[in-house]
């Protein structure tokens, strides 16, 4: 299942392999549906200026075209899934479903909006939400059901999806296969639905196998999982991951994979400012990796392996630059301290997602423009580096490795 001649579509066999095949989400009108009153719930903090934001992403898709990358965007993807009216059918069903729609009425009126709109169009109306202003019929219908839908002053009938330029969290490409993942919140988790559709229908994508399935119980999200090697998985035991979601994604992979065998499990705090693994470390090199200051000290890590057809579990404890040389077979690691050592530095460059980077290839790699600490050190580090603008994508607290989703990449010599 792990041979890449497999016709999968996928193949992605470390974090740092030359980047052939990428997908991105180029920000749309569901930034435009953020409100003040509203970013707790949309698991915002700023509302992003949605022409400059477009701007900065089309900025960061040329950016990785120019160094060899086909970029691919989900609304495409979802799009082309679409193979037939029965499939577009099934979407608008589960979609309906999903944005918690109840009541023939408004099903109807909903699905004859979305009725004259194209695929592509139907689509970014998914992604975007739907205002209730936007909504005519029910002035025709039975009082109790025109009541019912002004009964409060929540503006929308669907929630926007602003999170939905962070591309790596739905789903996580892992060797050939994909991890199809329950979002922690519900906000997020409608997202996923995108996924299922692509990695069920689109005639590229239908046969990669599922690690994980977005129909479990327990939560798992893409910015946890690390692609270390052909051999080591990383997962963060995090805000949003929860370590039920890892002991049935180590089991499927390692039982199934025919490279990968172990799964570290780093138990990292539950914070916002460490919202997921990748936002506390991210592999630039084959040895040198970037870190939140705050990971330096002792941390705790479970090895889980296959053992006689079970998952066996170890704990371990030392530092993340021990464990790395231990587990990934190397003489030395460097770690880049996001922000150097000054705590003022670090603590601003962190919040603007310092330690975020894309490596394209082994010592090349995209970072935001304006963490010039960090960036000045990973040059002095050796590491190449191409700077995008990100006065606005920032804003939603999300680097260059959060915005992107890998589905090819060259395995490492």
């Amino acid at each position: 299942m792990e041979n890449p001649a497999f016709a999968t579509g996928i193949h992605n066999t470390s974090e740092i392999g030359r980047l052939r095949k990428v997908m991105l989400h180029r920000p749309g009108k569901e930034l435009e549906n953020l409100m003040p009153e509203y970013l707790e719930r949309l698991l915002f903090d700023d509302i992003p200026y949605l022409k400059v934001a477009q701007e900065e992403h089309d900025a960061f898709a040329d950016c990785l075209r120019k160094c060899g990358v086909e970029v691919l965007y989900l609304r495409d993807l979802v799009a082309q899934s679409m193979v037939n009216d029965s499939v577009r059918e099934e979407l608008v069903e589960s979609f309906l479903d999903e944005a918690g729609l109840e009541g023939h009425r408004i099903r109807a009126i909903v699905k004859d909006y979305f009725s004259a709109m194209d695929n592509l169009t139907l689509v970014d109306t998914m992604m975007a939400g739907i205002r209730k202003s936007d909504i005519r019929g029910f002035e025709t219908g039975k009082l109790s059901d025109y009541l019912s839908f002004t009964a409060d002053d929540y503006p929308f009938l669907v929630d926007p999806m602003p999170n939905l330029y962070f591309t790596r969290d739905p789903f996580a490409t892992i060797g050939t296969g994909v991890s199809l993942h329950k979002m922690h919140t519900v906000t997020r988790n409608r997202e996923t639905l995108f996924g299922k559709f692509i990695f069920e229908h689109h005639p590229l994508y239908e046969k990669a196998p599922k690690w994980y399935d977005r129909g479990e119980t327990s939560s798992i999200e893409g910015g946890d999982i690390l692609v270390l090697s052909p051999k080591v998985l990383a997962v963060g035991i995090s805000q949003r991951t929860q370590e039920d979601s890892i002991d049935k994604f180590a089991r499927t992979v390692l039982s199934i994979s025919q490279t990968f065998q172990k799964v570290l499990a780093f138990n990292i705090p539950k914070s916002r400012s460490f919202m997921h693994l990748d936002t506390v470390f991210t592999m630039v090199d084959r040895d040198k990796f970037t870190v939140h200051p705050n990971i330096l000290h002792e941390i705790t890590v479970f090895v889980l392996e296959m053992d006689g057809g079970k998952v066996r579990i170890k704990e371990e404890q030392g530092t993340l630059e021990n464990i790395l040389k231990e587990h990934l077979e190397l003489d030395q690691v460097t770690l880049i301290r996001c922000g150097s050592d000054n705590v003022v530095d670090s603590a601003r460059e962190q919040w603007s997602d310092g330690s975020n980077t894309l490596a394209i290839a082994p010592g090349e790699v995209v970072v935001y423009g304006r963490n010039y600490v960090t960036n000045r050190i990973l040059e002095d580090n050796g590491v190449k580096i191409h700077t995008i603008p990100c006065s606005e994508l920032s804003r939603g607290r999300g680097g260059p490795r959060c915005m992107s989703m890998p589905f090819v990449r060259e395995d490492v010599n």
